[in-house]
């Protein structure tokens, strides 16, 4: 699901930048490119496009289930599962262009995409894939101090970049344990005729 989820933002930006814009050099190549694994130590970034980078990951705490161990299906059935596990994505954008001022115009134009494109669901982005119902993007700043350990730990020279936080996928128990229909009322013992409760 990780993967889809970085895929999707790709492939939407690719379509957002394909459109000319004023200053930039028209090109047949994807604008939105992954890193190239055979170059990550150090990591390598492609020259005249935005790289798409997974910094880190977090576990989503704050939108946990009272009781997390409990769900109820649509018709009443309750069933027991491990808690669902919320995940949200630091991903970084970075702009390596040969002329400085397209890297900054690049970055400003993934900056007002996604600013206007919140959030993506299935009425504004059909190509969300399925099992993601929703997706958010949100600008992180870093202090300084925080941005010089992301390139230290990258071995690389600082480049324009963004960093957003991207909430969230929901990792769900695929086997949960069937319980039992809930139902309102209490429990009552019934009595047989000769006074027996069963």
């Amino acid at each position: 699901m990780i993967d889809k989820a970085l895929i999707f933002l790709r492939d939407i930006l690719n379509g957002y930048l394909a459109a000319p814009s004023p200053g930039m050099p028209a090109s047949a190549e994807d604008a939105v490119v992954f890193p190239d694994g055979d170059k990550s130590d150090p990591i390598s970034f492609q020259l005249n496009a935005v790289t798409a980078l997974l910094i880190s990951m977090e576990q989503e705490k704050v939108t946990r289930a009272a009781n997390p161990w409990q769900r109820v299906a649509a018709d009443g059935t309750s069933y027991e599962s491990q808690p669902e596990i919320n995940l949200n994505l630091h991903v970084m954008f970075v702009a390596r262009f040969k002329q400085y001022e397209q890297a900054l115009r690049q970055l400003s134009r993934i900056l007002t995409f996604f600013q206007s494109h919140q959030p993506f669901d299935t009425r504004n982005a059909p190509a969300l894939p399925v099992g993601i119902p929703q997706l958010t993007t949100e600008l992180v700043t870093l202090p300084l101090a925080e941005q010089n350990d992301i390139w230290n730990a990258l071995r690389a020279a600082f480049q324009p970049s963004l960093l957003y936080r991207v909430r969230m996928l929901v990792f769900p128990d695929t086997k949960p344990s069937v319980l039992g229909p809930i139902t309102d009322e209490p429990q009552r013992n019934l009595i047989d005729a000769s006074g027996r409760a069963f």
